[in-house]
């Protein structure tokens, strides 16, 4: 945690205030100013928008590989700081969707960033998670972004530098792996991770989140299957039903205070994990987005929830995480060699 550094001497001489205040060296309001003003650059993330997402496949690296369709799709979000302290902020994104009349809330992504990490939680393919020591040279003045799924396990991390050049406030990140998105995994198999490039930039009415990905097939040496432009759109807008995303979150917020600490645990107390299912998690998720509702609509007592939350996670975590090959999901292509 960031604080306020207290020197002391241990002589009582007119010298020694002196020195104090001198050793608030010009460099040091530099970087005190920086630090400031990357966290509100991470904080005007937060609020209420319109949201667009595109991604178009561009560039394809296997023969006989066609690009597929561009898959655009958009919506309202509310995005809700769930912690700030000084040098760690946490957001969780949630999705507002279906009509004005009957609207209802989409638990999605969180992001959490940590200032000057020693380490990052980074994703090494086929659901599993290493933790990846960041040097000191390389976490002096950077902030990692770690980015959680909806049942706040997590996707992916990277550390860089916020940065201000010609008039834009960007993070971006160098390359990292991360799981398939949904709108992939759950509708088709041909490869099994993203390489990609992460980048966040303020604009005049919100915010983006550009991505050049890499789709990468890791059955044997890595190859890259095709490049994909991603553009996430976020503009300020409040013509929604932003009160159910407000209530959700008060139902509900204790609830996954709970199972972010259990994740948290996890993490700590392993190098690495790995989720077992291969492939879409559903059978994860969706049993902890259910407990969050029915502890959002007085169903059932958080106490138990918790308890029962622990139990679903357990059963499918394991710090066992073997051989990648061994983790990886079938695609079409494996299909085709075993006939």
């Amino acid at each position: 945690m960031l604080g306020t550094v207290l020197l002391a001497s241990c002589t009582a001489t007119p010298e020694a205030p002196q020195a104090a205040t001198s050793s608030s060296s010009p460099s040091a309001a530099v970087e005190d100013a920086q630090f400031q003003r990357d966290r509100q650059s991470i904080l005007a993330m937060a609020g209420n928008y319109d949201v667009s997402f595109d991604f178009t496949e561009t560039v394809s690296f296997v023969e006989g590989y066609d690009l597929k369709e561009p898959k655009r799709s958009g919506g309202h979000e509310t995005v809700i700081v769930v912690e700030d302290r000084g040098d760690f902020i946490s957001l969780q994104h949630l999705l507002v969707v279906g009509p004005d009349e009957a609207p209802f809330v989409v638990k999605h992504w969180r992001q959490d960033w940590q200032y000057e990490p020693a380490r990052v939680l980074t994703f090494i393919g086929g659901n599993a998670w290493a933790w990846k020591d960041v040097p000191s040279e390389a976490r002096e003045g950077a902030w990692s972004q770690t980015v959680y799924q909806v049942d706040d396990a997590p996707r992916y991390g990277a550390v860089a530098e916020w940065t201000y050049e010609d008039g834009l406030a960007a993070w971006s990140a160098p390359r990292e792996w991360r799981p398939l998105p949904r709108r992939d995994m759950t509708t088709r198999d041909d490869y099994h991770a993203v390489d990609a490039v992460n980048r966040h930039v303020l604009t005049p009415t919100g915010w983006v989140h550009e991505q050049d990905n890499s789709k990468l097939v890791l059955r044997g040496e890595p190859q890259v299957l095709v490049r994909e432009s991603g553009l996430n759109t976020y503009r300020r807008f409040d013509d929604y039903p932003v009160a159910e995303a407000e209530d959700y979150w008060a139902g509900t917020a204790d609830f996954w205070e709970g199972v972010r600490a259990e994740w948290s645990r996890i993490a700590s107390e392993n190098d690495g994990f790995a989720i077992t299912l291969k492939g879409e998690t559903e059978d994860l998720y969706m049993p902890l987005l259910e407990l969050a509702g029915q502890v959002q609509a007085g169903e059932m007592a958080l106490d138990p929830a918790l308890q029962e939350a622990r139990s679903v996670i357990g059963k499918y975590v394991t710090a066992d995480i073997g051989d990648l090959q061994d983790r990886l999901r079938e695609t079409v292509a494996d299909s085709v060699s075993a006939n």
